[in-house]
């Protein structure tokens, strides 16, 4: 990316890390997150235009908690500190932080000070006695109670009197809330300002703009080598499928596995997809029998991810052997994965789950990866998707996890579990598409993510004059803009009424439907 103006973020263990590259890259800027034990070195050979220093879980009070690499306040460039980063560059700078006496969580009002270039111009409302205010989300118990020399007061709460501040010399900028997420108003206008204005960059980081640069790039790493690709109907490898094709033609293979835990009539769709309407090689390999039986007795969900990720390669494997001249495994990474998975910041982040297509490939399997969307989140691959030519409604269609639906099945993993949960998911799926809001707008397109998840455990019921001892299924259905944070959706009672009917009278073995409302934090968007 050395064509790119980019921003550098230092990632000290917060949860909404992510957020702050995807609002810079929202700018136009492009933007990497690395944990904030990198190097100086490191530090003075990125070529950042500008860094960010994440918000995290730690206090900067405690004795061996993290601290910026020193280069970061030297290099001479802009630098952001948000929350916890904050509070290292005043405690790093020369200035005096404490454990505060009132914590503060959510929603809170800031008054705008000083007139400063990260926040002049910027404000939500104006008091009566003239002061710009900010509507912004709070989340920390520390404070700055003394500012670094040089540094002028840029914001204040009643509670935290230095909720910014600033050395405008030095192009060092801090704010105590985080303008990363949502809730903060004005969050994507100071994060813009701070990447163009004060920082300098140039807009020039775009889907359409991508596509010749993602080319080359996938050229110059293959060459006149065969591309081996596993296709899942996911949007991630769907993309990937279409963006190297579109870069090196018949040189792919796809294959598409079908490892009895995909939705229903996935194959078919696949199929028609991929091999008719876009001339794509796809080899179809149904190894549902070779799934179910070493998934058999399995009800750890890391455990079933791990099969499910070993039996993929499996089949890749087999297939690879026939395909003597393929080098290259292409798959469908994408950003988040790498960051999640990879546990960037060995002090501070912990994995979560672990995602199947990252991390490499055994050496036994003789081919070298390739992961043309491993920089690009999640909204930058259905942009490319787009760019690219492909269906809109299969773009835009809801994420599906690459162990499908063995986790959302909780528990063991049975082949009768998965036939009762496809089509009840499949009812689901149906129902929120027909269902319209007040402005014709579908509840599918609505939602984020929505599917079902199958509960092993069974309950009782009456069908008719009949007591039934049946299965019980949960709806999930989210909505969100990054999917680090999410809401459940509020749907209509009258869909999940009629959700729940045809499940119960359509799908026999299932007589029990709920709905999750859980938020995420604290739960995840899928089950396991």
């Amino acid at each position: 990316m050395s064509s790119h103006s980019k921003i550098l973020i230092l990632d000290f263990g917060s949860q909404v890390t992510q957020l702050i590259a995807r609002r810079v890259r929202e700018a136009g800027v492009f933007s990497e997150v690395f944990p904030y034990d990198v190097s100086n070195e490191f530090v003075r050979d990125y070529g950042a235009a500008g860094i960010i220093l994440s918000g995290g879980p730690n206090s900067v009070t405690e004795g061996d908690t993290p601290r910026a690499p020193q280069a970061v306040f030297e290099l001479g460039v802009p630098v952001l500190g948000i929350c916890y980063g904050m509070q290292t560059m005043a405690a790093q700078l020369g200035g005096k932080v404490e454990n505060g006496k009132v914590r503060e969580f959510g929603y809170a009002e800031v008054r705008a000070r000083g007139h400063t270039a990260l926040l002049n111009g910027i404000s939500d409302f104006v008091t009566d006695e003239g002061h710009g205010m900010l509507k912004v989300w709070m989340s920390h118990g520390d404070k700055v109670n003394e500012m670094p020399p040089g540094f002028k007061l840029m914001a204040s709460t009643e509670s935290c009197p230095i909720a910014g501040m600033a050395d405008e010399e030095r192009r060092l900028y801090a704010v105590q809330f985080h303008p990363e997420v949502t809730h903060t108003q004005q969050g994507k206008a100071m994060i813009s300002r701070f990447v163009h204005e004060i920082c300098g960059c140039k807009s020039d980081w775009n889907m359409p703009d991508y596509i010749a640069e993602a080319m080359e790039a996938i050229r110059a790493q293959v060459g006149d080598d065969e591309v081996i690709l596993g296709l899942s109907g996911g949007v991630d490898s769907s993309v990937a499928a279409a963006l190297i094709h579109r870069a090196i033609g018949d040189q792919l293979t796809c294959v598409f596995v079908d490892h009895g835990l995909l939705r229903l009539d996935e194959g078919t769709m696949v199929m028609n997809m991929f091999g008719k309407n876009l001339g794509v090689k796809v080899i179809h390999v149904d190894a549902t029998e070779q799934f179910m039986g070493h998934l058999a007795g399995v009800t750890d969900p890391e455990a079933k991810r791990k099969i499910i990720g070993r039996e993929f390669v499996e089949v890749f494997q087999a297939q690879a052997g026939k395909l003597k001249s393929a080098k290259w495994l292409a798959q469908g990474t994408i950003y988040p994965d790498v960051i999640e998975s990879a546990g960037k910041g060995k002090k501070t982040a912990h994995t979560i789950k672990s995602h199947h297509n990252v991390g490499g490939l055994p050496e036994t399997l003789n081919l070298k990866l390739l992961e043309p969307l491993r920089e690009l989140f999640k909204d930058e691959v259905r942009e490319l998707g787009v760019a690219l030519g492909l269906p809109h409604d299969m773009v835009y269609r809801h994420p599906f996890p690459g162990p499908g639906l063995g986790v959302r099945i909780l528990g063991e993993v049975k082949k009768e579990y998965a036939d009762l949960l496809r089509r009840a998911d499949a009812i689901f799926i149906e129902e929120l598409r027909a269902a319209k809001d007040e402005e014709g707008k579908s509840w599918y397109d609505k939602t984020s993510q929505a599917f079902t998840v199958f509960l092993p455990v069974k309950s009782v019921g009456v069908m008719g004059d009949g007591r039934t001892y049946e299965y019980v299924v949960a709806l999930r259905a989210v909505q969100t803009q990054d999917f680090m944070t999410a809401h459940w959706a509020h749907l209509p009672h009258e869909l999940l009424g009629r959700v729940s009917n045809r499940i119960i009278n359509e799908v026999r073995g299932i007589n029990r439907v709920v709905y999750d409302i859980s938020g995420k934090p604290p739960a995840t968007i899928e089950w396991e």
